[in-house]
């Protein structure tokens, strides 16, 4: 894992980096679209949700005249921009630290795009999380940085190829984002399945993906939502192939990110320079990221339930945020076919165990119960 350092904000000596700057890298807004793919999945390996999922799949084909679209159907983070922004800096400046953040929705800039227009963002780098289909595959390559004078004619590329694949293009659109010495191209969370295409498989083919592209990827992510054998993995594949790693906290929720980068760079710019030319990088594991991983994923179920009285687009409930394709193709939210509002109770009870879990002496509890976090070293 070449030129890069791993520290614990517990291990007080994180200080001797004598880092000036902390940058957060890789989280998420109300504009990227979360697939609800998952959702079948999940239920044939939960055989006591099973059941209950399969009875309203009848009730919808019942009422529509159609199966549930999965994959038409999406959810939304809870945070807009602004307030994601003040989240991660919060956390870095707490920490007597100048704080950098890139935003990289799936497949949109358009949150760093609304930043640039307050004075509290107009340094926001131009980034996204681009969706890259390939061979049976799903990868997600964080790019960073966009020039503003070609991220339109960038994030379009981009955006073709997801909508309509073809490997021999990704080469293409990887050297041409390379060319420009500003960007910092990442392969994200290398070894997740997120499909579900089978572990091996995956594996497999993100080490041909990376063979093949090298060239023009830059660093690999140590993600923050992600096990600590499997980050370790990452490392062992960046050693091999000369690679560094950077941060990556893959906020969904209101939890700051948990892996973040330390730097002396005055500006991302010069943070990309390190990556890039120098190949130096220096991540720092938050103190959160120690925590059991359900206990984060149930907070970050919990942070997604809950109102949001203040969010950008006026999406107050949980289910504003979640969409469906309609007959007709329009999106709809989720909360325009509950009848009178009200819930199915099934989703209520679900809806009020996850707000329930997220108070803290709940959560104390459960540190107790769940199993202790892997050890980190």
């Amino acid at each position: 894992m070449e030129g890069t350092r791993v520290l614990f904000e517990w291990h007080r000596d994180w200080r001797d980096a004598g880092a000036r700057a902390g940058f957060s890298l890789h989280s998420h807004t109300c504009f990227s679209r979360e697939p609800l793919d998952f959702i079948p999945r999940c239920a044939e390996a939960c055989p006591w949700i099973e059941p209950f999922l399969r009875r309203y799949e009848a009730r919808y084909r019942r009422a529509c005249g159609r199966s549930l679209d999965y994959a038409g159907a999406w959810w939304t983070p809870p945070l807009g921009p602004r307030e994601a922004l003040r989240v991660e800096r919060k956390q870095i400046e707490g920490l007597g630290l100048r704080a950098e953040v890139s935003i990289t929705d799936h497949d949109s800039i358009e949150a760093p795009l609304r930043l640039r227009l307050l004075s509290e963002g107009r340094d926001t780098p131009l980034s996204t999380e681009w969706t890259v289909p390939w061979k049976g595959a799903v990868f997600h390559l964080g790019i960073h940085n966009l020039p503003p004078d070609r991220a339109g004619a960038l994030f379009s590329l981009m955006a073709d190829y997801t909508a309509q694949p073809h490997a021999a293009a990704v080469g293409d659109i990887l050297r041409e984002l390379a060319a420009e010495p500003s960007v910092l191209v990442v392969f994200n969370h290398p070894f997740w399945d997120e499909k579900g295409a089978g572990a091996n498989f995956h594996a497999a083919m993100a080490e041909q993906f990376l063979v093949r592209y090298k060239p023009w990827v830059h660093a690999l992510e140590l993600n923050g939502l992600r096990p600590w054998k499997e980050n370790c993995r990452t490392m062992g594949l960046a050693s091999r192939y000369g690679l560094p790693c950077v941060s990556g906290g893959d906020r969904h929720g209101c939890e700051p990110n948990a892996l973040i980068n330390l730097s002396d760079a005055e500006n991302f710019g010069e943070f990309v320079r390190e990556i890039r030319e120098k190949r130096t990088s220096c991540v720092l594991v938050m103190k959160q990221y120690r925590e059991p991983m359900a206990l984060r994923i149930l907070s970050a179920i919990g942070d997604v339930m809950r109102d949001q009285t203040e969010h950008s687009h006026g999406w107050v409930k949980w289910s504003d945020r979640v969409f469906y394709r309609t007959a007709e193709g329009e999106a709809a939210p989720l909360s325009s076919v509950f009848a009178g509002g009200k819930e199915p109770s099934l989703i209520r009870l679900f809806v009020w165990l996850s707000r329930f879990a997220g108070h803290e002496g709940v959560r104390f509890a459960l540190r107790r119960l769940l199993p202790e976090a892997e050890e980190v070293a």
